[in-house]
Parts: C-alpha cells; sequence; structure tokens
C-alpha cells in the first residue's frame, strides 16, 4: 500500500475538523504559555494601611520637654507622645525586623541630633559622591578602591542605646524592617524630636 493512500483519510479528517471551525493538530502539542505571576504589592500598599500622624491640638498645647514621655508599641507599629496617660500624639513607625530586633524596656534619652547619620549602615561612596554600593555594614563589608562610608541620614534622632538605636525619619513600609531603630515619619520625627529632651522616658514593648 502506498504512502499516500495511507495518509489520505488523515487529510479529509483534518479538512472536516476545519470545517466545523475545530483546530486539528498534527505533531506534538504545542506548550501552554506560563501562566503571568501576579504582579508585586507597591510599598504604597503597605503604608496605606498605617493611619498617619494623629495629633491633639488641644494636649499639644500643655505638651513641653519637660511633662511629656514616649511609648512605643511594637506589635502596633505605633509611638505615642504622652502626657501622664493621655496621648498627645500618635505615630506610625517601623522597627526592628527579625534579626535586628528592637530592644524592648524602658530607656531615657541619651542624646538629641537634628542630623544625626549612622556609624553601623550606609552607602560607599567615591569622591564625587555617586553611590558605588549602598545598603552596607560598616562593619562587616570592604570598602571598593577610591571609596568611602557614608553614614545613613537619621534626621531629628533620639538616642535610646549606646549601642546606636533609636528614633528617627525612616522608610514606613508598614511593618518591621529596620536593624533596630524606630522610624518615623518626617512629621512625626520632628514633633517628638520638638517635645522631648535628654532624659525623657521611653517605653517600648508590646503595649
Amino acid at each position: 500500500m502506498r504512502f499516500s493512500t495511507l495518509i489520505r483519510p488523515v487529510l479529509v479528517a483534518a479538512v472536516v475538523s476545519s470545517a466545523s471551525g475545530q483546530l486539528f493538530h498534527i505533531g506534538p502539542k504545542p506548550r501552554q504559555p506560563n501562566a503571568t505571576p501576579p504582579p508585586m504589592r507597591k510599598a504604597s500598599t503597605f503604608i496605606s494601611k498605617q493611619e498617619p500622624l494623629k495629633v491633639n491640638q488641644s494636649l499639644l498645647k500643655e505638651a513641653t520637654q519637660d511633662n511629656t514621655r514616649i511609648v512605643v508599641s511594637l506589635p502596633k507599629q505605633r509611638a505615642y507622645l504622652m502626657i501622664g496617660d493621655q496621648v498627645v500624639a500618635d505615630g506610625p513607625v517601623s522597627s526592628g525586623r527579625r534579626g535586628h530586633e528592637s530592644p524592648h524596656g524602658h530607656f531615657n534619652v541619651m542624646e538629641k541630633d537634628p542630623n544625626h547619620h549612622s556609624s553601623l549602615y550606609g552607602d560607599f561612596v567615591d569622591g564625587s559622591g555617586r553611590t558605588v554600593r549602598a545598603g552596607v555594614s560598616a562593619r562587616s563589608d570592604s570598602a571598593p578602591s577610591g571609596t568611602h562610608f557614608a553614614g545613613a541620614p537619621m534626621k531629628w534622632f533620639l538616642r535610646l542605646t549606646g549601642e546606636g538605636v533609636g528614633m528617627h525619619i525612616g522608610i514606613l513600609p508598614g511593618y518591621p524592617a529596620s536593624h533596630g531603630c524606630i522610624r518615623e515619619s518626617a512629621d512625626g520625627a520632628k514633633l517628638f524630636y520638638d517635645h522631648a529632651k535628654v532624659g525623657t522616658p521611653v517605653d517600648v514593648g508590646d503595649y
């Protein structure tokens, strides 16, 4: 039997299938494209979950550096400026992530520095100020040739420990993400800074 005789029924089936509007395929089944992965969630999605700074304006008029204290709630990721048991201001924070948890306990502000820079974390920059390597540890990373270490800015810094943990402006992704410090929003950090002094009590924990 000739090959043309064998192939004729297959071709007839293909014609009939095409006429009926169905796709007929001879050979290996084509690969299906991979499913499109879900889009990554933007940082703004997390940030929007945190309520912005809230201020009791009538209490704020009474607040001074001598009558305030600070409470940081790690579970709620909020910091509270207090007069006694009354909340003057309530702002979002980002505390230390796993492996770099913020210390729990009672502290007192040890230092105030409006333009502090980290001595532990930052970038390696060249002579023109261009960042060569970002997000480095001054202790464990070696500087590329021709660069120097530039500590990360920590504006409106309130030092809580001798190891460098403090409160300052920082990125707030909506969850614990720092190396141990308490990051605050720009308006929150400035308000807390202005109403604290060296010696102001600060309690950090599961409040």
